[in-house]
């Protein structure tokens, strides 16, 4: 039994950071996916590529690792470059404003 022990990454339809701070443990499949010829459905025999374990920091998911004899491998996640603006939104209608604010 295998499992990987990550940091999710934020969703591309969204620039904040909700759901990305828990650390998860998710097996690794070892048998392939397959299409059903009736219904098209993709399933597997693996019941454990259902299991999805979340928790607060890395050395919590390693220990549960450890106790359950589970061979984890850790991720560790990319460095993301804060995005924020001196100003920021409110700077948009400042009346100091140097420059014409046209759309």
């Amino acid at each position: 039994m295998t499992a990987r022990i990550f940091r999710p990454a934020r969703t591309a339809m969204s620039s904040g950071t909700a759901k990305t701070h828990d650390w998860v443990l998710e097996f690794v499949g070892e048998s392939s996916r397959e299409v059903d010829p009736l219904m098209g459905w993709t399933s597997s025999t693996n019941m454990q590529a259902q299991v999805r374990l979340t928790f607060p920091t890395k050395e919590a998911a390693l220990e549960y690792a450890a106790e359950k004899g589970i061979d984890a491998i850790v991720q560790e996640p990319k460095p993301r470059k804060p995005n924020i603006r001196p100003g920021g939104y409110g700077d948009n209608f400042a009346t100091n404003r140097r420059t014409v604010w046209t759309h």
